[in-house]
């Protein structure tokens, strides 16, 4: 089996059954992004970060396409977000058959159009997922399933943060996702900070925290 999707990874101090925690990086950035967090997360971790399959010019990756034209003004390509959301669901499974992870313990962490997309996959194919840290993204309905079960999504459990001054995804879009899962009756913690497109470093320490209590 081999995988879809590029990626760097830091392995676990565990030889067995390791939480697993898959990075996906916002609109064009690359798998080095978020994973400089990677030394300052739990070391049982087994940490991969992944690159977004479209390749971007003169540099960078996208998840899916987002057009910025004029006249239509800003729309994304939500076929291709679907089809991104199979490759990070397949890629979860050749994980979890090459390294040496516990399958029940996977979190999703994004940025941005990695959030978008991490929601996304835990919506969809929640039994793969257990965790999600949500970083300035939203929950974008167009590319989840139609009718989600609460007792599907029961064991998930979500961090959501966001900036309130976010000048690329507004903050009234993320302060949808509180109510969107509380009609599921999801676990979730929401957190505002008072920074822009960007992780400040109050919300990193928080997210430590809260990864601690759920891996």
């Amino acid at each position: 089996m081999t995988s879809n999707l590029y990626y760097i990874k830091r392995p676990s101090t565990l030889k067995e059954n390791a939480p697993l925690l898959i990075m996906c990086h916002g609109y064009g950035s690359d798998e080095n992004d978020l994973f400089s967090f990677a030394s300052e997360l739990p070391e049982e971790l087994f940490i991969i970060s992944l690159r977004a399959p479209y390749a971007m010019q003169p540099y960078g990756n996208a998840w899916y396409a987002i057009n910025f034209d004029a006249e239509k003004g800003k729309w994304s390509d939500d076929e291709q977000a679907k089809q991104s959301v199979d490759f990070i669901s397949e890629f979860i499974d050749y994980a979890c058959k090459t390294y040496a992870v516990n399958p029940d313990s996977l979190t999703l962490l994004g940025f941005s159009q990695g959030t978008i997309l991490s929601y996304a996959v835990a919506l969809t194919y929640p039994k793969k997922v257990r965790n999600v840290v949500a970083l300035s993204g939203y929950i974008n309905e167009a590319i989840i399933p139609d009718s989600i079960e609460e007792k599907d999504v029961a064991h998930l459990n979500f961090f959501c943060s966001h900036g309130t001054v976010d000048q690329v995804i507004p903050v009234d879009w993320a302060r949808k996702t509180p109510v969107f899962l509380n009609a599921l009756d999801v676990n979730h913690v929401y957190k505002e900070y008072p920074v822009g497109h960007g992780v400040a470093p109050q919300n990193f320490y928080d997210l430590k925290d809260w990864l601690k209590q759920y891996i």
